[in-house]
């Protein structure tokens, strides 16, 4: 298995993914620490952080939320330590939770896992 971190590479972007590209929406974000790919949480609708996780073998993730730092071992299930990873650390946080703005429906909190 190569190093489940990669310190250097920047995250996707501001958001999900896969969610922005179906126009879906999320709880909260994660990205991974060895591509850098933002993903949904496990609470969102659509799981797009642990699937990533599952279909490019790369287990761990890093929360991508404001004020957030800690790492998760999907593999273990376990918190990870791991090392600061590249600019920016979180989504804008002017960025609404759940979000984005527009398109979180007014019953999410019935959507949530």
């Amino acid at each position: 298995m190569s190093d489940p971190i990669d310190p250097s590479v920047p995250p996707s972007g501001t958001g999900c993914v896969e969610c922005d590209a179906t126009g879906g929406w999320w709880f909260h974000l994660r990205r991974c620490a060895q591509c850098g790919h933002v993903g949904c949480c496990d609470s969102s609708p659509s799981q797009h952080g642990s699937a990533h996780a599952r279909e490019a073998g790369h287990p761990i993730v890093q929360s991508f939320e404001p004020g957030e730092d800690w790492f998760w071992d999907y593999a273990t299930q376990g918190y990870y330590d791991g090392p600061r990873l590249a600019d920016p650390q979180a989504h804008p946080a002017s960025q609404p939770v759940p979000g984005p703005e527009g398109r979180v429906p007014d019953d999410w909190m019935d959507k949530v896992h």
